[in-house]
């Protein structure tokens, strides 16, 4: 059996393992799952009223940087680097736009996805990247924001570092499993 079907047997089964375990988690624990879930539910709203404003200013802000041109030329800058590598100029608009938006990113993925198809190798690297990695800066500004936290500390930091090092593993880790 290779690795690549290894994996594709333990994808399928992960989702349904770890909710399996929480359910008996809980149960063992003596804890009522439904009603936590729904009470954690019911915080959520309230987080998501609370965050509505600097959501706004941040999906105005990343309309801004793709609709100014900015992404293509930071695609231009960095590419030279990239091919080096061997990493596709056609993922760099996924790696810039996935630590600023989720939906930005989940976008530019579906363009890819059209283009070249899901079982492509493009296809299959920026789903890598969709999901090794995070949309820190959305992260930083709206929730950040929205509980008034002004000074970041190390926040920004760590946050570049793991995409970096999430978008970098990505690349070898598809290199190596699809070729």
């Amino acid at each position: 059996m290779s690795f690549k079907e290894i994996m594709n047997i333990i994808s399928v089964i992960a989702i349904p393992f770890v909710i399996f375990f929480f359910l008996l988690y809980g149960f063992a624990k003596k804890i009522k799952v439904y009603e936590s879930f729904v009470e954690g539910a019911k915080e959520g709203f309230n987080v998501a009223v609370r965050i509505i404003p600097y959501l706004v200013a941040m999906l105005v802000a990343i309309g801004i940087f793709r609709a100014s041109g900015a992404m293509d030329v930071f695609v231009a800058i960095l590419s030279p680097l990239t091919n080096l590598i061997g990493f596709p100029a056609e993922a760099l608009p996924m790696a810039l736009m996935r630590p600023l938006s989720g939906s930005g990113s989940l976008g530019i993925m579906t363009e890819i996805m059209k283009t070249y198809g899901p079982d492509s190798f493009l296809g299959l690297l920026v789903s890598t990247m969709y999901g090794s990695t995070e949309t820190t800066f959305y992260v930083l500004a709206v929730y950040f924001g929205s509980v008034n936290i002004r000074r970041t500390r190390h926040a920004v930091l760590a946050g570049v570092i793991s995409d970096i090092t999430g978008l970098i593993t990505a690349f070898f880790i598809c290199k190596l499993v699809f070729g």
